[in-house]
C-alpha cells in the first residue's frame, strides 16, 4: 500500500515525538482520520466535545509537560472554533501546532460549502508561521518548520491541508531546483547576555537597598537560581499569575500574586521598594508596578522584542533565565541589612493571618474564599492545579500555596473564560500519573465546563492515577463582571445580564458515572474535597457560595469603599449583602494577632 501524505503527517508527527493530539473529527479531515485508522492511533487522536476545548486542552498539555501541544481541527467551522484557544496559547507564550483541513484545492475559490479564507483566518493568530500544503514535495519542510518555529518563538503555528491533498500518495522533496529539503533535529540552546550588560545590572542591583523581584513563568526553569539570587539581595518575591507555581509559597519572602487578584505584601512590595529586578514576566499592569522614577530596573527576558516594554528597565538581559542568573549572582554583594528583607517577611505573615480570618468570616450560604483555603492544605504533593478566569482566579491567586513539586496555570493574559477544565485535561494527558484539580466558576462550567466533563468520563480509564478533581464555585452570577461594574463603574449588578441559573452539576457528573457532590453548608466543605481527592476517578464538587463576598483589590483604601458601597446603593439587588460582606472582609487587615484555630 502507498503512503498517503496523510500517513506521512502522522509519521513526522511521531517522529518528533509527539504521542497526543486533541482533535474533534469532520470531513476536512477525512484523509487524516483514515491514517490514524492505519497508524493505530499512533499519536493518540483525544476526542474532545468542541474544537476550542481541543485546542485549550492542547495549550494545558503543552504548559504542564513543555512539549508541543497538538491540535486537529476541519475546515471551516472547525477551524474557526479553535482560535480561541490559540490565541490563549499566542497570548501565553505556549508551544501550540494547529493541523487544519480545508476543502478541495479544485473547490478553492469557488464559495464552496465551508471554504473560508483560512490563511487570513489565522493570518494574526498564527503570525509566526501559518501554511498551506498543496503539494506532498512541500509537506516535510511546512510541517517541520511549523514545529520548529512553535518551540523556538514559544506560540502556535498552523498547517492547512487540502482534503484531495490529504490523499495524494507522498513523494518527498528531491534534489532539484525550487525544492526545499528539511530535517528533524532542534538541537537545545543558551541565550547569554553580554558580559557588560551583566555588570551594568550587577552595578544597579547592587546599589539597591529594598530590591524587589517579580518572576513569571519564563523563571520556571530558574527556581534554585531565583531563590539564591532573592537572598543574597534580601529581595522580595512577587509572582506574576503565569508564575505562580515558579517559587514556593512556603518561602517567608514571596509575597504571592502580583496586580489587581494579588496580594497585600506584593502591593507594598512594588510601592515600597527603590530596586525593581523582572525575571521571565511581562506582567502589563505598571500601575501595580514602582512609580517611575522612584525604583532603578534591571529586566531579565529571552524575547529580545519583549523586554523594555512595560517598566522604564536601565538594563534589559535578553537572555534564559537560569544562565543568566547564574552568571548575575556572582556580581552580586551580599553585604547588606536585613531591615528590608525582615518587612517584607512580617508582611507576608501579617497577610496570611488575614486571609485565614478572611475565609473564616461568615457568609451565606459559603464564604467562597473558605473553599479555596480548606483545599489549600489538602492539596497533594505532587497536584497539578488549574484555575479558570473571573472571580475563581482571587482565590486560586491568594489562598492556594504552591509548594515544590506543583504545578498550576491559568488563562493569564487573554483570561478566557472555560480554559480550567480543559487544561486539566490535558494535563492528565500530559501527567497521567498525578491528579489535576480544576477550580472553576458557575459561568465557565456552564459555557463548556459541563460538556467537558463527558470527556473526563471518556478517558478515565486510561490514566494511571484517575483522580481529575472539578470545584465549582456555584453563587449564580457572574461574579468578576459583576464586581467590576460597582467598583470600576459605579453601576449596580444588572441582573439580566448577571444571573445565572442554579444547575445541578453534582447531578450531572453523577448522571455520567462520575463521583458528584454539593455542598450546602460551611461544615460540609472540608470532607467534600476529601472525598473528591480520595475518590477512584474524576470528581465534580460544587459549593454554594455568596456572591456578595468581594475580591477586594491589594490596594484598596476605604475611601474607595465607601465611594463604591455609595454607587451601588443608588440600586444594587445584592446591597445590603455586599456591603456588609466587604466591611467585614477589609476589617481583617486592621485586627491584631492571629486569627483563632
Amino acid at each position: 500500500m502507498s503512503t498517503k501524505v496523510s500517513d506521512h503527517v502522522l509519521q513526522r508527527l511521531r517522529e518528533w515525538g509527539v504521542e497526543h493530539v486533541f482533535g474533534y473529527p469532520g470531513d476536512g479531515i477525512n484523509g487524516l482520520l483514515a491514517a490514524w485508522g492505519r497508524a493505530e492511533n499512533q499519536p493518540r487522536f483525544i476526542q474532545s466535545r468542541h474544537e476550542e476545548m481541543s485546542a485549550l486542552q492542547a495549550v494545558g498539555y503543552a504548559k504542564f509537560s513543555g512539549r508541543l501541544g497538538v491540535c486537529v481541527a476541519t475546515s471551516g467551522p472547525g477551524a474557526i472554533h479553535v482560535l480561541n484557544g490559540l490565541y490563549d496559547a499566542k497570548l501565553d507564550h505556549v508551544p501550540v501546532l494547529a493541523i487544519v483541513g480545508q476543502t478541495h484545492r479544485t473547490a478553492m475559490g469557488g464559495s464552496y460549502q465551508q471554504e473560508v479564507d483560512l490563511h487570513t483566518l489565522f493570518k494574526d493568530v498564527a503570525s509566526d508561521f501559518v501554511e498551506t500544503v498543496t503539494v506532498p514535495e512541500q509537506l516535510p519542510n511546512v510541517l517541520d518548520r511549523a514545529i520548529r518555529t512553535a518551540y523556538a518563538r514559544r506560540c502556535p503555528t498552523a498547517v492547512i491541508i487540502p482534503g484531495d491533498v490529504q490523499e495524494l500518495d507522498y513523494s518527498p522533496p528531491t534534489h532539484d531546483f525550487k525544492m526545499v529539503p528539511s530535517s528533524l533535529d532542534r538541537s537545545s540552546w543558551t541565550a547569554i547576555p553580554s558580559q557588560e550588560s551583566l555588570e551594568r545590572a550587577a552595578e544597579i542591583l547592587n546599589t539597591g537597598d529594598k530590591v524587589a523581584i517579580l518572576v513569571g513563568q519564563g523563571a520556571a526553569g530558574a527556581r534554585a537560581e531565583v531563590e539564591r539570587m532573592a537572598e543574597v539581595l534580601g529581595a522580595g518575591v512577587a509572582k506574576a499569575l503565569l508564575g505562580k507555581d515558579v517559587l514556593s509559597d512556603e518561602l517567608p519572602y514571596v509575597t504571592g500574586s502580583i496586580g489587581l487578584l494579588g496580594t497585600r505584601p506584593s502591593y507594598e512590595l512594588m510601592r515600597d521598594c527603590d530596586t525593581l529586578l523582572t525575571i521571565g514576566s511581562s506582567f502589563p499592569y505598571s500601575q501595580y508596578l514602582p512609580d517611575f522614577g522612584e525604583a532603578r530596573g534591571v529586566q531579565i527576558d529571552l524575547e529580545p522584542h519583549m523586554v523594555g516594554m512595560r517598566y522604564p528597565y536601565e538594563v534589559n538581559l535578553v537572555g534564559d533565565a537560569r544562565a543568566t542568573l547564574e552568571r548575575l549572582i556572582p556580581m552580586i554583594d551580599p553585604a547588606r541589612g536585613r531591615e528590608w528583607f525582615d518587612t517584607v517577611c512580617d508582611n507576608v505573615t501579617h497577610w496570611r493571618d488575614v486571609l485565614e480570618r478572611r475565609a473564616k468570616v461568615s457568609a451565606d450560604p459559603i464564604n467562597p474564599e473558605y473553599v479555596a483555603h480548606v483545599l489549600d492544605p489538602l492539596l497533594p504533593a505532587d497536584a497539578i492545579v488549574t484555575s479558570d478566569s473571573g472571580s475563581m482566579a482571587n482565590w486560586y491567586a491568594r489562598h492556594l500555596t504552591m509548594r515544590p513539586g506543583m504545578r498550576g496555570s491559568l488563562s493569564g493574559t487573554l483570561a478566557t473564560m472555560g480554559s480550567a477544565v480543559p487544561y486539566a485535561i490535558g494535563a492528565k494527558f500530559a501527567h497521567p500519573d498525578r491528579p489535576a484539580i480544576a477550580l472553576v466558576g458557575d459561568g465557565a462550567m456552564q459555557m463548556n465546563g459541563m460538556a467537558e466533563l463527558i470527556t473526563a468520563a471518556k478517558y478515565r480509564d486510561q490514566w494511571e492515577d484517575p483522580r481529575l478533581v472539578i470545584g465549582i464555585w456555584n453563587n449564580q452570577d457572574l461574579n468578576q463582571v459583576t464586581w467590576e461594574m460597582r467598583a470600576m463603574g459605579g453601576a449596580p449588578s444588572f441582573l439580566p445580564s448577571q444571573a445565572l441559573p442554579d444547575v445541578q452539576y453534582a447531578s450531572f457528573a453523577r448522571s455520567l458515572g462520575l463521583t458528584g457532590i454539593r455542598v450546602e453548608k460551611p461544615e460540609d466543605v472540608e470532607a467534600a474535597w476529601r472525598a473528591g481527592l480520595e475518590a477512584d476517578g474524576p470528581a465534580v464538587i460544587e459549593f454554594l457560595t455568596d456572591p456578595a463576598v468581594p475580591p477586594i483589590p491589594p490596594h484598596a483604601t476605604w475611601d474607595e469603599m465607601e465611594a463604591t458601597a455609595a454607587s451601588i446603593l443608588k440600586g444594587d439587588a445584592d446591597r445590603g449583602s455586599m456591603v456588609k460582606q466587604g466591611f467585614k472582609a477589609k476589617m481583617q487587615e486592621f485586627l491584631p494577632g492571629r486569627a483563632k484555630k
